[in-house]
C-alpha cells in the first residue's frame, strides 16, 4: 500500500521541482566550444562505465531544451535544477568565457521563465574541465579559485533572471567516490587526495558564496549535499563506534564545517590526512547559507570492519525493499534527515533537491509506461516531507530525481530515474505513471492553497 502524503502539510508557496545534471542530459560534448570534462575522460576509459556508456548524446538536452520545457509545463513543475556545465562556459578551466557555451544558458534561462518556471541553477555536478584536473584536480587550491572565477561569470550573466544559487553537488561523491572509491570520475583510489579534495571542494563552496553574492545583490545561495542516516547492524560497542565513523564519514564532514563547527576531530584523527589549511578557511566554509539542499536516496546500517579505511562497512538487510539500484528503501529517512538538519544544525529554510527511484521500464505497446513502484516511492517519500513538516521542518520545497531518464554516471543507462522516459535511439520523451501522478499533487496542492 502506497502512504499517498497529506497535502495540507505543505504550505502555499512551496515549489514543486525537478532536478537534472548537464553531463547526464545534454550530450553535445564537442559543440560550440565545449572542451572535456573528468567525465568525458572516465566514461571513456574501457571498463569504467557499465556498457561502454558515455554521455556524448546523453538525452540531447543541448537540442532539445525547448520540448524537455514544455513537458515541464505539462508536469506543472514551478522550478526547475538545472547544473551549468564548467567546461562549456569556460572551456580553459580559468581564462575567458565561452560565448557560445554561456549564450546556450542564457536561452534556457529564458525559456523556462517563458514557460512560467523559475529556474535554480547548481554552479559544480562534478563536470571538472579535464585540463584542471591534469593541473591537480580537487587535489589542489587553484581549483576553489577557478571555481568561484567561473561562477562569478556565469552570475554575472544570468543573474537578473535566476535568484536561487547552489554553490556544488554532493561533495562527499566528488570527494570519496571520486577519490577514494575510485568509481567516479577521476578515478583515484587514495585516501589523501579524497580528504584534500573534500577540504578544497568545501572551501570552493565558501569562495563560490562569495563570489555569486558580489555578482547578484540579493542571490539566494545554498549548498547541496546527500545524506544518510547511519544506524549499527548491532548494539556491539564495536557496531555503535563504526556507526559513528560512518555518520562522521557521509554526514558529519561534510555538514559541520558549512556550518560553523570545522571538521570533526575525530574523522581528523582516523583519516590521519594534514588539511591543507590556512588562515580564515573555516571562516569562509562557512559562509551564511539562505537555504540547504538534501539528496536522499537511502539509509545505511553498518558493521565494524578493521580491514576498512574507516573501519565500517555497510551490510545488507533482509526483508528490505530495495530498488532497482539495490538500494534499501525507507522513506522515513528522509524524515530523519530534515529533522537533523532542522534540529541539530538550525537550518533555518531547507528543500529536497534530489530524491528518487530507479526501477526497469517497459514501455507497452499502446506506448505508456506504468511504473507503480517509483509512483509509490514518490508517494511515500512526500509523505516523509509531509510529516517533517509538521514537526517545524523549514521545508520550501521538493526537485524530484530525475525529471529525464538520464546518463546515470558509472552505471551508463541501464538505470532509469526519470518522470520520463527517454528512448535513447529516437529521443522520444513518454511520461510515465510516476510523472502523472507527480502533476496530480501539484495541482491538488496549487488549487488547495489558491486565494
Amino acid at each position: 500500500m502506497s502512504a499517498s502524503p497529506d497535502l495540507s502539510a505543505f504550505p502555499k508557496g512551496f515549489s514543486w521541482g525537478a532536478s537534472t545534471a548537464a553531463y547526464q542530459i545534454e550530450g553535445a560534448v564537442a559543440e560550440d566550444g565545449r572542451s572535456p570534462s573528468i567525465w568525458d575522460t572516465f566514461s571513456h576509459t574501457p571498463g569504467k562505465v557499465a556498457g561502454g556508456d558515455t554521455g556524448d548524446v546523453a538525452c540531447d538536452h543541448y537540442h532539445r531544451w525547448p520540448e524537455d520545457i514544455a513537458l515541464m509545463k505539462e508536469l506543472g513543475l514551478d522550478t526547475y535544477r538545472m547544473s551549468v556545465a564548467w567546461p562549456r562556459v569556460v572551456p580553459g578551466g580559468d581564462g575567458p568565457v565561452n560565448a557560445k557555451g554561456i549564450d546556450f544558458y542564457d536561452r534556457l534561462t529564458d525559456g523556462l521563465l517563458e514557460a512560467g518556471i523559475r529556474p535554480s541553477v547548481t554552479l559544480y555536478h562534478w563536470d571538472l574541465p579535464q585540463v584542471l584536473q591534469e593541473r591537480g584536480g580537487w587535489t589542489v587550491r587553484e581549483t576553489a579559485e577557478h571555481l568561484a572565477s567561473y561562477a562569478s561569470a556565469v552570475a554575472g550573466r544570468l543573474g537578473d533572471r535566476v535568484s536561487q544559487w547552489a554553490t556544488l553537488n554532493e561533495p562527499l561523491c566528488s570527494a570519496w567516490i571520486g577519490h577514494l572509491d575510485g568509481v567516479m570520475a577521476p578515478g583515484l583510489t587514495d585516501l589523501t587526495a579524497a580528504v584534500r579534495a573534500s577540504y578544497h571542494l568545501l572551501l570552493g563552496h565558501g569562495l563560490t558564496a562569495q563570489a555569486v553574492r558580489a555578482a547578484v545583490p540579493g542571490a539566494r545561495i545554498g549548498l547541496v549535499t546527500n545524506h544518510s542516516p547511519v544506524e549499527p547492524a548491532s548494539t556491539r560497542p564495536e557496531d555503535l563506534a563504526a556507526a559513528r565513523r560512518m555518520d562522521g564519514h557521509i554526514n558529519r564532514w561534510f555538514l559541520d564545517p558549512v556550518h560553523g563547527r570545522g571538521f570533526p576531530t575525530d574523522m581528523r584523527e582516523l583519516y590521519g590526512v594534514e588539511l591543507p589549511e590556512r588562515q580564515g578557511d573555516l571562516d569562509i566554509i562557512a559562509a551564511p547559507l539562505d537555504w540547504h539542499g538534501v539528496n536522499y536516496y537511502f539509509p545505511v546500517t553498518v558493521e565494524d570492519d578493521p580491514a576498512g579505511p574507516i573501519h565500517a562497512r555497510e551490510i545488507r538487510l533482509p526483508d528490505v525493499p530495495r530498488s532497482g539500484m539495490d538500494w534499501p528503501i525507507d522513506a522515513g529517512g528522509l524524515e530523519t534527515l530534515l529533522m537533523r538538519l532542522t534540529d541539530d544544525y538550525g537550518v533555518r529554510e531547507l528543500y529536497v533537491t534530489e530524491n528518487g527511484s530507479a526501477f526497469p521500464d517497459t514501455v507497452t505497446p499502446e506506448g505508456a509506461v506504468e511504473d507503480p513502484e517509483r509512483t509509490r516511492y514518490l508517494e511515500e517519500h512526500l509523505a516523509a516531507c509531509a510529516s517533517a513538516l509538521r514537526k517545524g521542518a523549514p521545508l520550501a520545497g521538493y526537485y524530484a530525481w530525475s525529471l529525464l531518464d538520464n546518463f546515470e554516471w558509472a552505471y551508463g543507462y541501464a538505470k532509469r530515474f526519470g518522470l520520463i522516459h527517454v528512448d535513447y535511439e529516437t529521443q522520444r520523451r513518454t511520461v510515465k505513471a510516476s510523472g502523472r501522478r507527480y502533476a496530480e499533487l501539484i495541482r491538488a496542492h496549487r488549487a488547495a492553497t489558491a486565494p
